[in-house]
């Protein structure tokens, strides 16, 4: 799925990671889909805020397999890297909480390089208990 790099494009980008989830049998308000949509938020407005090029857009893949909801957000910035652990102590600053909010959630989470750019993905392991 492809946005513009603007808070409305992260907002729908939320939006309908939220939908497909529930398309796929993940509703609303579930754990799964609360928890995918919360990091494909976070994910959006890291690309808006950090990865925006002007012109360019940002794209979401999101896939499932038995095992985990996988969320991918790239941006075409590729002087921007995210740092794999996020700052340990973000306690005085105003922003910058993303990535620790990522981090808490997903059960696996990283940055790999794309062509223009990069890819932030998240996984979510599926379990009864997530799964709604």
């Amino acid at each position: 799925m492809r946005f513009t790099s603007t808070p409305r494009g992260a907002r729908l980008a939320r939006r309908l990671v939220s939908h497909r989830l529930d398309e796929w049998g993940h509703p609303y308000g579930s754990p799964l889909n609360e928890t995918v949509t919360l990091i494909a938020s976070e994910l959006a407005a890291n690309a808006v805020r950090h990865g925006h090029v002007p012109g360019r857009d940002f794209h979401v893949r999101l896939t499932e397999t038995p095992e985990v909801v996988r969320l991918e957000v790239c941006d075409t910035r590729t002087e921007r890297l995210p740092a794999s652990r996020p700052p340990q102590d973000p306690a005085n600053d105003e922003s910058g909480r993303g990535l620790l909010l990522v981090e808490a959630l997903a059960d696996l989470w990283g940055v790999v390089p794309r062509n223009p750019g990069k890819g932030v993905w998240a996984e979510v392991r599926r379990s009864p208990a997530t799964d709604g």
